[in-house]
């Protein structure tokens, strides 16, 4: 049994700008980060985008903030919570700069904003193409500055320890010894990330299994929205079922043209703002344009542009095309949607809390408001700074102490392993399926034979458990499942198209 006051699960910009704030705050209270890889492994450290935040008032206001993210939200989102993030993001982006964050500038030593679809304004502050990358490293330096944070890196969270609809703390599978231990703390935060690795394309990295949002399921608190999966319309195509490599929409935002393999711009004939529509409807455009023409993916059309300032601004997307043998300043780039973002996720009130007693909730892993049926590009880094900080006020104000007697986990005596190629199989097989029937266009037929075959798998896991000593990599399958029969459920509920959703 381990003890803490904060337990965070989850070292991406959520959890770690949380665990920072907390630790100065409370020097002498302890501070717990358990994350399921390295310390720096997270949805925020592949976040190529930046930061849309409101820095220049002069060509810009919240309100034009406010008024893109709720059209992109297709009338789904939260104003209340729009207004608050939206208005309290450029103070949160300060901190992050404060804290080492280095953002791009241009020749006039003001910061170099970029335009993402979906947005009336330039305001995505960015870090050439590795912004996340860029973030993840300055947070992570000032967490080892704090003495009274420790993080347990290859730790995967199990579940959540729930007694009475209170949070005790979770389970966690040490990974390198597979035992099992118990963290209990006063307060708990999910800041999990996304479910990106249940989709056969994804831009996600591979840890991206959904855990959190599966334990919150398992631990009754509310979950809403799943059914809105965000497809980012330009990730790099390939045939290879694994992580994919995204083409930053800012790439568009910097002039790139979407072609057919023709060369015709299709998207000017789906919408008057052609490639800087919102994610939703140029992933929907893809999609029709692939399925009429037959082909496996359009073209990203740089040629036109800037070569050396190409290079300057996305030093990273040049060198991955040229690696495969696309020079950029000739070539077209082969694109194709992939999932992306789940804008739903564990529901939380305007100070993170959960429906679950001591239980928050803060990055993708949450469902806010903030996006409704469609996230409006780098709109994420933003919610998670600024809700990491409405939950740190919260709990600076509303301390405990759990005095509860958490029991020890028993020492599990099964001895035998089930086959990994088994699960390794059925974890394709399960990203096959939901690609296919639970993408960008989806149907009630397809749902309901999925959903059938998710029971199926859910129920062999279930048998599995009892019989075999568990692995993480069971443990991510399992949530890998629950996730997926989330998404589904959510997706035959809603009878009515919105944002990314879209059922025929």
């Amino acid at each position: 049994m381990r003890k803490t006051n904060y337990l965070v699960l989850g070292s991406g910009v959520a959890g770690l700008t949380f665990a920072i704030k907390i630790a100065e705050h409370f020097p002498n209270k302890k501070v717990t980060i358990v994350t399921k890889a390295n310390e720096e492994e997270s949805n925020t450290k592949y976040a190529q985008g930046g930061i849309a935040v409101v820095m220049n008032q002069i060509e810009d206001n919240f309100q034009k903030h406010i008024e893109d993210t709720l059209i992109c939200g297709d009338g789904l989102c939260n104003e209340e919570v729009v207004k608050i993030v939206v208005t309290e993001g450029p103070k949160r982006v300060q901190e992050l700069i404060d804290w080492g964050t280095q953002f791009d500038k241009n020749r006039e030593g003001s910061f170099d904003l970029g335009r993402e679809g979906g947005h009336t304004s330039n305001r995505v502050m960015h870090h050439k193409d590795q912004t996340g990358y860029e973030i993840e490293r300055a947070i992570l330096a000032k967490a080892h500055l704090q003495k009274n944070i420790e993080i347990f890196d290859y730790h995967f969270g199990t579940d959540l320890i729930i007694k009475d609809n209170i949070c005790f703390g979770a389970r966690v599978l040490d990974e390198k010894t597979n035992e099992l231990l118990s963290f209990q703390a006063d307060f708990t935060l999910l800041a999990t990330g996304g479910i990106g690795q249940v989709y056969g394309h994804t831009t996600n990295p591979v840890i991206a299994t959904g855990d959190g949002i599966a334990m919150a399921k398992r631990a009754n608190a509310s979950i809403k929205d799943m059914e809105f999966i965000q497809f980012h319309p330009t990730a790099l195509f390939s045939n290879d079922l694994s992580s994919t490599f995204l083409i930053s929409e800012a790439v568009r935002g910097f002039g790139a043209y979407l072609r057919n393999k023709v060369g015709h711009r299709f998207m000017l004939d789906c919408d008057k703002r052609g490639e800087l529509a919102s994610r939703d409807i140029v992933s929907q455009c893809i999609e029709q344009e692939l399925k009429k023409s037959g082909n496996e993916c359009v073209y990203l059309d740089c040629t036109h542009l800037d070569i050396i300032e190409f290079k300057k601004h996305f030093p990273m997307i040049y060198d991955r095309c040229k690696s495969i043998g696309i020079v950029i300043e000739n070539d077209w780039i082969p694109v194709i949607p992939a999932q992306h973002y789940v804008c739903g996720g564990v529901v939380v009130d305007t100070n993170g809390k959960t429906s679950v007693e001591n239980l928050f909730a803060c990055g993708e892993c949450s469902q806010t408001g903030l996006h409704g049926a469609n996230r409006l590009a780098s709109n994420s880094l933003l919610e998670a700074i600024v809700y990491s900080d409405r939950i740190f006020n919260y709990l600076k104000e509303n301390t405990i102490t759990n005095s509860i007697k958490i029991h020890s986990i028993e020492k599990d005596t099964k001895n035998q392993y089930f086959d990994e190629n088994c699960i390794v199989s059925t974890r394709k097989k399960l990203q096959i399926i939901m690609q296919k029937n639970v993408s960008i266009v989806r149907n009630n037929l397809d749902l309901e034979l999925t959903k059938n075959q998710l029971i199926l798998w859910k129920e062999s896991i279930d048998s599995l458990k009892l019989n075999y000593k568990v692995t993480k990599e069971m443990y991510e399958l399992e949530n890998m499942i629950d996730v997926s029969l989330l998404v589904v459920s959510h997706s035959l509920k809603r009878t009515e198209n919105k944002g990314g959703f879209i059922k025929n």
